[in-house]
């Protein structure tokens, strides 16, 4: 059993989610937002890293899918969400988890179907494959895309060594 924690960070809402993935099926554990205070940059920051610390302590994820920073309306804006990102995944590498970043065009590829999906696909997708009773938040749902982008990631890469490890069998 691997369970994956999922952040689509930003600067005002930090969204998260967890997944267990288990031979191929994923389950729902949690997800959420964490709500940034108004106020200086710093503070919302240790608000960011105490709370997924906190959701690390108390889940015990194994691993961090996490979305990349992209340019979006100004490149002070991209800083903000690159420093806001970087307080989760230090939160997370300081308890020894390994991190695997995702481009949002990645993650929406991976559960949508197609990297130009817009939120309530996403939304949909995932209520959809975890069999959630209602649609998780906008936040919360990017964060469980993310973890479940990952997932299917690894089940990829571990069928490819599979097939290899076949075909190079059938070649001796």
């Amino acid at each position: 059993m691997s369970l994956i924690l999922g952040i689509d960070p930003g600067s005002r809402k930090t969204g998260f989610g967890i997944i267990s993935y288990v031979s191929g099926r994923s389950e729902y554990v949690t997800s959420g937002v964490i709500r940034l205070p108004a106020g200086d940059l710093p503070r919302r920051l240790g608000v960011v890293y105490s709370g997924v610390s906190e959701l690390v302590e108390r889940h015990c994820p194994q691993e961090l899918a996490i979305e990349q920073v992209f340019m979006a309306r100004s490149a002070g804006s991209a800083l903000k969400l690159g420093q806001a990102r970087g307080a989760a995944i230090v939160a997370c590498v300081a308890r020894g988890m390994p991190v695997t970043e995702y481009s949002a065009r990645q993650i929406k590829q991976s559960v949508v179907g197609t990297g130009a999906a817009d939120k309530a696909q996403v939304q949909h997708m995932v209520k959809v494959l975890l069999c959630l009773p209602a649609e998780p938040q906008e936040d919360a749902a990017d964060a469980l895309a993310a973890a479940l982008c990952h997932a299917h990631t690894q089940q990829s890469m571990i069928n490819m060594a599979g097939a290899s490890a076949v075909r190079r069998r059938r070649l001796r």
